[in-house]
């Protein structure tokens, strides 16, 4: 009998399990989808877990749930005494029951819980547990993907995703726990009798809310035009909803329309295939809507409400253009720092602040960082390096006694961007905040509708300032073991054959942050790499141009991140073109 069929047997006998769970998967005749569920547990990571909803112990569930806690659970008791965690979900199936699920093990094993009453972004669950003075928190999501997933994200005392060293020592104890039946439980009311579970809500609202507006450079430019500044907003069937049109209100924007098939908590998303902000599809209800009120912005936020998709007016055209995340991020970038600028909020040595950005992400990031004479950090992929760095920050600054100082790591922080749609305005999160961004977004656009010009408009003059960033990205789905292999097989092609030529331009140097070296391919000198091991190749190709692979860290994909730069939007436009082309081709041919 294979593992996996064993692993399954024992699902079907065992007590632990209830009785809907096994006829689930008593029902399921295709050999190939059992083993998928049973071949592996559900990987917990470096950052939580994400998966297929189902029964087995590689799909998400109340028991691959519990399981996950009752590890999270077990180190929190090891590190500290008297530890607390704050849990919330957004509107995913099963997402408020794996929440309960979440908060009735870790309240079994000691640890005091504050639960939200209902659904709320990701950024809100980061600024709580600071403002809690937690241990750690949960979120139940899994952010953008398809219907299907659910998933588990873990944030630490400072309010960012688990890293090192918390992100592998948590993992080790979640490994350790190997039997369903050892996982500790209670009921609700005994929880809240103990003083154990405590339901959250409102006040943690008014307080992210109000960090928020603090986070407006110009409240008087917003006044100015919100009575006529027409936006459309939808939140996907998410979190967004509240804390994105509360937030626009007190603000003072007035005709902001929302999208109504959209609006209410959905976990099906009914009108969409999959509620990411990052595809054009995701907007077709949004954009109707936006002709017909004449908006001059169109916003969409994921489920958990940490990215941001944009669509804004070209007056000179009459049409809504897209922005990649690259695009908005880069704009409320040039918005943030122009501003502080004009209004002396840089630090006196220019230097001591900070853009933090990731390896993938657009590199006109150093242009706008060089311009205002700031500097650049920039991390692996992944929001919660981003966040990171800002503990970092303040960190060093602690011991620099309260100072600024590029030279001992104590920079201020400016701004945090990364290509995948997500962004952070102010440090009052350590993660991604797609409703700050919404604020942010919609600041700059008043702000620039002041001087005469939409967003697009900016947009052209900023390519025009910096030159013409373009980048891409090539995400393929490979799914179960096949895929996994495949996916590895791929990458490791590529480790062993570099290429000389990827699309337009030759490979100048290779950097291995598996092996943590960066080669020169003229010289063939190595130098030591600064960034966390990790799976990725990134290759540097002449004239300013770059590509990475990596796999997905959160989906069976593997994905190719590509940008480049010239004077001509034709001739960028081209060149990314032609690099697409060139790893379209070989995930082909290697197919």
């Amino acid at each position: 009998m294979k593992e996996w069929e064993t692993e399954y047997k024992k699902w079907l006998n065992s007590e632990v399990f209830d009785e809907q769970t096994k006829i689930e998967l008593k029902s399921i005749k295709d050999e190939s989808e059992l083993e998928d569920r049973f071949y592996k547990d559900l990987s917990f990571g470096t950052g939580g877990m994400r998966g297929i909803i189902g029964a087995g112990r590689n799909r998400m569930n109340k028991y691959t749930v519990s399981r996950a806690t009752q590890g999270l659970a077990d180190f929190i008791n090891k590190t500290v005494k008297g530890g607390s965690v704050v849990v919330a979900f957004d509107s995913r199936n099963k997402s408020p029951e794996f929440a309960l699920v979440t908060a009735l093990t870790l309240c079994a094993n000691g640890i005091k819980v504050y639960l939200f009453d209902i659904l709320r972004p990701v950024p809100e669950l980061s600024f709580s547990v600071r403002a809690l003075s937690a241990t750690a928190g949960v979120e139940i999501t899994a952010s953008h993907n398809p219907p299907e997933y659910n998933g588990y994200k873990v944030f630490w005392s400072d309010g960012g995703q688990v890293v090192a060293p918390y992100d592998k020592l948590i993992m080790e104890s979640v490994h350790l726990v190997k039997d369903f039946g050892s996982v500790k439980t209670m009921d609700r009311k005994s929880a809240e009798k103990l003083g154990l579970l405590t339901v959250i809500g409102k006040e943690l609202d008014d307080k992210y809310i109000a960090e928020l507006k603090n986070n407006i450079i110009d409240k008087e430019v917003i006044k100015k035009h919100a009575e006529d500044f027409t936006i459309v907003y939808t939140p996907l069937n998410g979190a967004g909803n509240l804390p994105v049109r509360r937030l626009l209100s007190e603000l003072g924007f007035k005709k902001v329309f929302v999208v109504k098939e959209q609006e209410a908590p959905d976990g099906n998303f009914p009108t969409l295939k999959s509620p990411n902000p990052e595809n054009a599809s995701a907007f077709t209800l949004a954009l109707s809507l936006a002709e017909k009120v004449k908006a001059d912005i169109v916003l969409a936020t994921d489920p958990d409400s940490d990215r941001l998709g944009v669509y804004a007016l070209d007056k000179r055209t009459n049409s809504y253009v897209s922005f990649t995340g690259n695009m908005s991020g880069l704009l409320i970038a040039e918005y943030e720092l122009s501003r502080m600028q004009e209004l002396n909020m840089l630090p006196e040595n220019r230097c001591d602040g900070a853009i933090v950005t990731t390896i993938v992400s657009s590199k006109m990031a150093y242009k706008i960082a060089e311009f205002y004479g700031v500097s650049v950090i920039e991390t692996l992929t992944g929001f919660k390096f981003i966040g990171e760095q800002i503990k970092l920050f303040e960190d060093a600054i602690s011991k620099n006694g309260g100072k600024y100082s590029a030279e001992k790591y104590a920079y201020k922080y400016l701004f945090g961007y990364e290509e995948s749609y997500g962004c952070l305005v102010g440090t009052h999160s350590r993660d991604k905040d797609g409703v700050m961004a919404v604020a942010a977004l919609c600041e700059a656009a008043c702000y620039y509708l002041d001087k005469g010009l939409t967003l697009p408009e900016q947009m052209d003059n900023i390519f025009r300032k910096y030159g013409y960033y373009k980048e891409g990205i090539i995400s393929v789905t490979m799914p179960g073991v096949s895929g996994a292999e495949k996916i590895k097989s791929l990458i490791e092609k590529l480790r062993v054959d570099t290429p000389i030529k990827v699309g337009e331009d030759k490979v100048i140097a290779v950097r291995d942050y598996n092996l943590s070296e960066r080669k020169d391919i003229k010289t063939g000198e190595k130098v030591k790499l600064t960034l966390p091991k990790s799976n990725v190749l990134y290759f540097e190709l002449e004239n300013s141009g770059w590509c990475a692979i990596r796999p997905s860290g959160t989906e069976p994909k593997i994905k190719v991140y590509f940008g480049v730069s010239s004077e001509s939007d034709e001739l960028s436009k081209f060149k990314v073109e032609k690099i697409k082309e060139y790893f379209t081709e070989f995930l082909e041919n290697q197919g």
